[in-house]
């Protein structure tokens, strides 16, 4: 199975006519494939991040080519 970025979750359907939540429900799926640029690099600058999932995201944006310009931190 490809990495995620987040377990999945439920997606309740809707009923049309009412707009009231029915019994039924598809999965969503946050695979990193499918994550935008922006959130890959927020991900990664965070400092919650752990080292193997950190990794995972700089994996995947060198498979879209995405060259990452690391630089140091400046302590005030």
């Amino acid at each position: 199975m490809p990495p995620k970025f987040k377990p999945s979750s439920r997606k309740w359907i809707k009923d049309p006519v009412t707009g009231r939540s029915t019994n039924r429900w598809e999965p969503e799926h946050y695979y990193l494939k499918c994550q935008s640029k922006d959130t890959l690099i927020e991900a990664i600058n965070n400092h919650n991040t752990k080292p193997k999932k950190r990794q995972q995201y700089v994996n995947e944006l060198a498979r879209r080519g995405v060259k990452i310009q690391w630089t140091a931190q400046t302590q005030n």
